[in-house]
């Protein structure tokens, strides 16, 4: 039995669909080896139907890029197929990447249809590292998205992520609470994502310390005599109201009020938790405890969070478990990864598209840029606008976008500014990136949602956010499309 799952490092290199195997071998054997491709990362739609999504993942697709390598025990196995000419085998024992990559930094508020990775390199390690690209980022960006929506139900009151028993794997588990806590979440359960990534962890008791006392009271009493600084007491075991709460006031005046503390507070996993904390605030506010809060978990998310608060529940803060870390909802981000152009011989820049009787998955050719349009006044933003690559915005004149479908929807910007968001990672298959503590990518994301309008923020029929093409992008699209019709 080998324990790959348990070795300080795996080989991730493999972790690839094996058409991007197959296909790899077929560009080698026919001349397509060193020929210039690139590929677009994107996604079609916002989970939950929401209007906007949160970019996270990079970090790890840095690393795992950083670490592309195929060992002499990958290449045997796949010599064991019996389909790969030993030329390719030979390439892959020798593989360094050399691509380059730009991405929309971590904890950017995304849209459809907009480039958020962009691979260009030979073809065969543009194709072979599409799993990753795609793995890494929409996992992330998914739990990244449904954490915010959840942060954002709970108006200001802190959200814990409780859900790693609940994730998909122990990876969804750790990079679930990384990415939660780019969307917001104050902390998490999980002690690893801590040692890893520095998201404050935390936790008290489970139904089992007070099952295992003989009583609710000496169970309580234990507790805090253990943790008198920070003790939190779990009160729905028997009942919360009859003897939860009482007994958690008096083990409050008898042990953690004498040690010269003030209780943290109390948390309510089951029953109707708006009703019990509302007769549970009072009980605590008449008993002096104005300041001991109360946590509330248990299957929530932000519909039933928001639920609460309208119903007046005396809830200071949320942990959040499954619904959060599988966003259950909606458990699929959906981002696909698509050629978009190649290089001639002349190194030429050609594109390409992919059409479809599915309007939706009518490709964007050409190898391009996303910029964002700020007004200067308000600091809000105002739009999306993909170009081709050479194009740059000149936020000092005039700019006019226009809706790619329906082009006479159009409007004038002026006293705006532009920001370019795909930024380099690699250059050549040398790394470029910063990387940046998580604490900044959590700010920065905040910072960056508040730009965006209430509208967009909105959980039922939220504003389109515009993402419109340039000009020159959206005559080269159509006359792609013009040429492939038949």
């Amino acid at each position: 039995m080998h324990n790959i799952f348990y070795n300080n490092k795996h080989n991730l290199t493999m972790l690839t669909d094996f058409y991007e195997l197959t296909m790899s071998n077929g560009y080698l054997m026919r001349g397509f080896k060193d020929k210039i491709c690139y590929f677009d990362m994107f996604f079609r739609k916002v989970p939950d139907k929401g209007g906007f999504a949160i970019m996270a993942g990079v970090e790890q697709l840095v690393e795992y890029l950083q670490n592309l390598k195929f060992n002499e025990d990958d290449v045997a196995f796949l010599r064991k197929k019996g389909i790969f000419r030993e030329e390719f085998l030979d390439y892959l024992l020798h593989f360094k990447f050399e691509c380059d990559v730009w991405s929309v930094p971590e904890g950017t508020p995304i849209f459809p249809g907009e480039p958020i990775v962009t691979v260009r390199g030979p073809i065969m390690q543009a194709q072979l590292v599409e799993t990753m690209v795609l793995l890494c980022i929409n996992h992330q960006s998914l739990i990244a998205t449904k954490t915010n929506r959840i942060i954002r139900a709970a108006q200001g009151r802190p959200v814990l992520e409780f859900g790693s028993r609940r994730a998909q794997g122990f990876d969804g588990a750790v990079f679930g609470a990384r990415a939660a806590y780019i969307g917001g979440c104050a902390g998490t359960a999980c002690t690893l994502a801590e040692q890893l990534f520095g998201v404050p962890a935390s936790g008290t008791m489970a139904h089992s310390w007070v099952q295992l006392f003989d009583t609710e009271y000496e169970a309580f009493k234990a507790y805090a005599e253990e943790y008198p600084s920070n003790c939190m007491l779990l009160v729905d075991t028997y009942n919360v109201l009859k003897s939860g709460v009482p007994n958690a006031i008096k083990v409050f005046n008898e042990v953690v009020v004498p040690n010269g503390f003030r209780p943290a507070g109390i948390r309510i996993d089951s029953g109707d938790i708006t009703y019990i904390s509302k007769k549970a605030r009072r009980m605590l506010d008449e008993a002096g405890f104005e300041d001991c809060k109360i946590c509330a978990s248990n299957s929530l998310d932000e519909y039933i969070i928001r639920d609460m608060i309208t119903q007046g529940a005396k809830v200071d803060l949320f942990g959040v478990g499954e619904r959060l870390i599988t966003s259950s909802s909606e458990p699929v981000f959906g981002g696909v990864y698509k050629l978009v152009a190649v290089e001639d011989e002349e190194g030429q820049i050609e594109s390409r598209i992919k059409i479809s009787e599915n309007v939706t998955k009518i490709t964007t050719p050409g190898f391009k840029s996303v910029w964002r349009l700020f007004d200067k006044e308000s600091e809000q933003a105002i739009a999306d606008v993909i170009t081709l690559h050479d194009e740059v915005i000149d936020d000092t004149q005039p700019y006019t976008i226009f809706d790619p479908e329906h082009t006479w929807k159009k409007k004038t910007l002026e006293n705006f500014r532009a920001v370019e968001l795909l930024t380099p990672i690699f250059e050549k298959g040398e790394c470029v990136y910063t990387p940046r503590a998580l604490n900044a990518i959590r700010s920065y994301c905040a910072a960056q949602l508040d730009t965006l309008w209430d509208e967009v923020k909105r959980f039922e029929n939220p504003h389109n956010f515009y993402v419109d093409l340039s000009r020159p992008l959206w005559e080269e699209k159509h006359r792609l499309l013009s040429e492939q019709s038949y």
